[in-house]
């Protein structure tokens, strides 16, 4: 996946700052000397994703924080037993302020290189309204974190930011992932892995230019079983659906002249799954490097050259929030040997999170045509340009 990667700086100033006095749980408080860092980091001084990766799971499932971004995202959509829809969005996002390997011994609690960010929203297709929430942490102190990481390279997998977090359950290939709303909306899921790790691009290197280094290492867990409860309010829903799951980590992966990108995961009901998108540039072409995948019924998967596939707009959607115009159907076709083609159309025109920097749009999607299924999209470059924030 393309994740939205933000323009940190208000946002380390609120990490950094943004702090109080913490009761241990001991009965005694923590003591702590604040130390800012710098708000922003010479990109050179991390690693790049520029040559192939050995992958190591479960380690690869935490935090890599040679580099200067990474997020895990999970996107579903879920329905209940008399089939009233729902799709969810839960996303950790990793930002590193200085490199780990540079940072000076401290006594403080506080010190940290990681900010982090998250995102939850909920859409209820029922009813048509979009709920979202974002929230805000430095790394350290227990605030957020992602594990394993270098430091305990052998940790069971947990992302978290406060009470919203995922983890590795007790069962083998099975998570949790529990987040509430302050507005009034939660969740509440076990997901179990149905396919395992799929590594997008070229084995796992995904290119967003033809410029090395412009690119990130990507794989997916992308049919993620899901069952569990949701709650909107005093109402609460026992759900069942599949999560697609994606873990991105990089330095400054997006070529100069790129705008932005639609991006979609997507869930066959055939047992097949289709990462595809393309990244939008300045000049009104598209990027060229950027494919997609097609993941088979047995997990064997096939890589998607861009000009083995078209993704074209059928419908615009004027957002009341930001007055921006944004595709809201598409026609997409995969060509060649086995070639097919389908529509997605967005279950509500409204799922933008407008009060985002930059803002987006995120939200499920159906597929009709010669294959059914359901899905997420991902549309970003159309309220701010993405040139220069990824």
């Amino acid at each position: 996946m393309l994740k939205v990667a933000f323009a940190f700086a208000v946002v380390i100033v609120v990490a950094l700052i943004g702090f109080s006095l913490i009761n241990g749980g001991s009965g005694e408080s923590i003591t702590a000397s604040a130390e800012f860092l710098a708000p922003d980091a010479d990109a050179s001084l991390f690693a790049r994703a520029d040559a192939p990766y050995d992958w190591d799971f479960p380690r690869d499932y935490g935090s890599h924080n040679a580099f200067q971004t990474e997020w895990w995202y999970y996107t579903g959509n879920v329905a209940d037993a008399a089939g009233r829809r729902f799709g969810y969005q839960f996303t950790v996002f990793r930002r590193a302020i200085a490199p780990a390997s540079g940072e000076p011994a401290s006594a403080s609690e506080f010190r940290t290189t990681q900010v982090y960010m998250a995102h939850f929203t909920l859409s209820d297709i029922a009813s048509q309204r979009f709920f979202h929430e974002q929230r805000f942490s430095r790394g350290g102190v227990d605030l957020a974190f992602a594990l394993p990481d270098d430091n305990q390279p052998s940790a069971p997998y947990r992302v978290a930011l406060e009470n919203w977090q995922v983890r590795a359950a007790d069962a083998p290939d099975t998570f949790t992932l529990t987040a509430s709303s302050t507005n009034g909306f939660s969740v509440d899921f076990t997901l179990t892995d149905l396919k395992g790790p799929v590594l997008q691009g070229d084995a796992g290197l995904s290119a967003k230019s033809s410029l090395p280094g412009s690119a990130s290492y990507y794989y997916s867990q992308p049919r993620l079983l899901t069952e569990g409860t949701l709650t909107i309010g005093e109402q609460a829903f026992t759900v069942s659906g599949a999560t697609w799951m994606d873990h991105e980590f990089s330095t400054s992966a997006l070529g100069e002249n790129a705008l932005g990108w639609d991006w979609f995961g997507l869930h066959f009901d055939d047992g097949r799954e289709l990462m595809i998108g393309q990244i939008r540039l300045l000049d009104g072409g598209k990027e060229p490097a950027f494919g997609g995948l097609l993941i088979e019924t047995d997990g064997s998967t096939r890589y998607l050259p861009a000009d083995q596939f078209t993704i074209t707009s059928t419908a615009a959607w004027t957002s009341p929030h930001t007055s921006a115009v944004y595709p809201s159907g598409w026609q997409i076709e995969i060509l060649g040997d086995g070639g097919f083609d389908f529509a997605v159309t967005p279950l509500q025109p409204d799922q933008e999170l407008y009060d985002s920097d930059p803002s987006y749009w995120e939200g499920a999607v159906a597929l009709s045509g010669s294959v059914t299924g359901y899905g997420y999209a991902e549309l970003t470059g159309y309220v701010q340009a993405m040139t220069r924030r990824f």
